[in-house]
C-alpha cells in the first residue's frame, strides 16, 4: 500500500544571528533587576539580524522512495533534515512524516574517545533510537562491518581516523527504521570502505525504506535516487527524476566558476583551526588547459601554534573525487594565517569542470583522531580544456578523453 511518507507544507526557518539569549542570575539578581525596571522607562532591545535559511520548501515523499536533496553549500539542506528530524522547529509551514525516523547528520555524533569500540556502539546505537535488544542482536554485523573484530573492548581514543569513521557509519548504517535522513555519510574512509558503504545503502534503499540523502557526491545520487529535490538559497528550485534535477543543476551554474572563495561573516571569525580561503594562483579567469601547469593555494588560520595538514580533493561534475593532495610535512606553525600552495602538473586534470574543495586537519590534539577539521564543500570550480596541440595530436579521436584522469604518460618502442 503507498501512502506519503514525508509531506513538507510552506516550510520555512529563520535564525537570528547573532542573537544570544540571557544569561543566567541568581535569585537577588533578578530582584535587584525587577526593583531597577520599576524605577525607569523601559528601552526596546535591538533586534537583531536574521536569515532564511529555508523559505516557502514544499515537497512530498512516497513510501518506499529514495529521494535526493542536492544543492550549493547554505542551501539549505542540512536545515531541512534538521527540521524533519525534529532537531529543530520550523519558524512557518508544516512537516508531516509517518513511521519510526532515523537519522544520520553528523558521522560520529555520540562517540566517547575514553569508551571502547563495544561500549560506543551501544551507547551510539541508543542515542540514534535503537532498543537494547536490537543493538545485542546486530552487533556482530556492524562490528564485522566496520572491520574493527580485533579493536572492539578498545578505547576509541587509539583508533586511526579511518576506524572511527568506520564504526561510526556501521551502526548508522544498520538502523531499522520507516524513515531515514542521511546527511553526507558516504564521505568517510578510503575508496574501498566508501563503495561498501555505497552497496549498503543501496540495500537499504531495496528494502523498501524510505530515504532522503543530502549528498555533494552526485554519482551516488545518480545511482541511489530516482527522484531529486534541487534547494537554491533556501528555496525549492525543482523537483522531479533525478536525471533531469541533476542536468538542471549542471545547466544552472550551481557548480559557479571562479578563481578564488573567501569565507565570510560568521564563520570567518569562528573559533578553531579553520579555512579562510582557497585560490587558482596566478589565473584572471577560471580556466585551465590540460597541458599547462595550476597552482592553488589554501588559505587557514590557526588559534593555537602547532601542526596543521591543509589539503584540497579535486573532483568532477558528478562529484566524484579525482584525486586529493595534502602537506603532510606536519611542520609546527605559530599561531595566527598561513597559506599552503598545492602544484598541480599539466596533463592531469581531465577536460571538463573541475571543483575544487580545501579541508584542514587539527593534528595538535592526541586523541581526536584527527576530526577536528574544516572542511569547505564546492569551494570553487574551474573549467579545464583541450589545447590546440592536444586537439591536433588527437587528429581523428573526436570523442571525450576517457578515462578520471589523464596523465602524459612515456611511451617507447622497444627494438
Amino acid at each position: 500500500m503507498t501512502y506519503t511518507a514525508v509531506q513538507v507544507s510552506g516550510l520555512s526557518k529563520q535564525y537570528r544571528i547573532g542573537a544570544t539569549g540571557p544569561a543566567y542570575r541568581t535569585f537577588r539578581e533578578a530582584i535587584v533587576e525587577r526593583a531597577r525596571g520599576a524605577l525607569r522607562r523601559p528601552l526596546s532591545a535591538p533586534i537583531a539580524p536574521s536569515i532564511w535559511a529555508l523559505r516557502d520548501v514544499s515537497f512530498a515523499v512516497e513510501a518506499g522512495e529514495v529521494v535526493g536533496v542536492i544543492g550549493r553549500n547554505g542551501a539549505g539542506k542540512s536545515t531541512l533534515l534538521k527540521v524533519l528530524s525534529r532537531i529543530t522547529r520550523p519558524t512557518e509551514g508544516r512537516v508531516e512524516v509517518r513511521g519510526r525516523v532515523a537519522s544520520l547528520l553528523e558521522v560520529g555524533t555520540g562517540f566517547h574517545s575514553e569508551l571502547t569500540g563495544r561500549e560506543n556502539v551501544f551507547l551510539n546505537a541508543a542515542i540514534l533510537g535503537m532498543k537494547r535488544a536490537e543493538i545485542v542482536r546486530k552487533f556482530d554485523d556492524i562490528v564485522a562491518f566496520a572491520e574493527v573484530a580485533p579493536f572492539v573492548d578498545t578505547p576509541v581514543k587509539h583508533y586511526s581516523s579511518g576506524m572511527y569513521l568506520r564504526l561510526a557509519f556501521a551502526v548508522a548504517a544498520h538502523l531499522d527504521p520507516h524513515v531515514l535522513l542521511l546527511d553526507e555519510v558516504l564521505a568517510v574512509g578510503d575508496a574501498a570502505f566508501q563503495k561498501k558503504c555505497l552497496g549498503k545503502m543501496g540495500e537499504v534503499a531495496r528494502s523498501g525504506r524510505t530515504v532522503l540523502f543530502v549528498s555533494h557526491n552526485l554519482a551516488a545520487v545518480r545511482a541511489l535516487c530516482k527522484q531529486c529535490v534541487y534547494l537554491e538559497t533556501g528555496r525549492v528550485r525543482a523537483v522531479g527524476p533525478t536525471e533531469e534535477v541533476l542536468d538542471l543543476y549542471a545547466r544552472s551554474g550551481a557548480m559557479r566558476a571562479a578563481v578564488r572563495w573567501t569565507r565570510e561573516g560568521e564563520a570567518a571569525v569562528a573559533s578553531g583551526p579553520r579555512i579562510t580561503g582557497v585560490e587558482l594562483v596566478g589565473l584572471t579567469q577560471p580556466l585551465v588547459r590540460v597541458d599547462q601547469p595550476l597552482r592553488v593555494a589554501v588559505d587557514y588560520v590557526l588559534d593555537a601554534p602547532g601542526p596543521a595538514i591543509p589539503g584540497l580533493h579535486f573532483l568532477n561534475s558528478d562529484g566524484t573525487i579525482l584525486f586529493s593532495s595534502a602537506d603532510w610535512s606536519l611542520d609546527a606553525l605559530a599561531a595566527g594565517a598561513h597559506r599552503g600552495v598545492c602544484e598541480v602538473p599539466p596533463f592531469l586534470l581531465p577536460a571538463g569542470a573541475i571543483t575544487v574543495e580545501p579541508y584542514l586537519y587539527d593534528s595538535s590534539r592526541p586523541g581526536t583522531n584527527e576530526l577536528a577539521r574544516d572542511w569547505v564543500r564546492d569551494a570553487l570550480t574551474f573549467e579545464v580544456e583541450d589545447s590546440a596541440w592536444v586537439e591536433a595530436t588527437r587528429r581523428r579521436w573526436l570523442r571525450p578523453w576517457p578515462g578520471m584522469v589523464r596523465p602524459k604518460l612515456p611511451w617507447s618502442r622497444p627494438a
